[in-house]
């Protein structure tokens, strides 16, 4: 399955995925691949999962899928 990001808090090891059906997917930081768990600010950011058998379907074997164009900051107008 692909989603995207909705938050990730460090302090915790707990964020959210979106799924691309609109699904709402806890995950937490042991269900990332290795060297796969997001650091600082990472809404959007696309990655693959798969969901876990249970009561509460958690996302596992998560792993963030590399952007061929990756955002680029906005730069300010030098204008004042």
């Amino acid at each position: 399955m692909r989603g995207t990001m909705i938050y990730f808090n460090e302090e915790k090891d707990v964020g959210y995925i979106r799924s691309e059906d609109g699904e709402r997917v806890q995950v937490v930081r042991d269900n990332f691949l290795p060297g796969q768990a997001p650091v600082g600010r990472c809404n959007g950011l696309a990655v693959e999962f798969s969901l876990s058998d249970g009561q509460e379907p958690a996302a596992v074997e998560v792993s963030v899928i590399e952007d061929d164009n990756p955002r680029r900051a906005r730069r300010r107008s030098s204008r004042r």
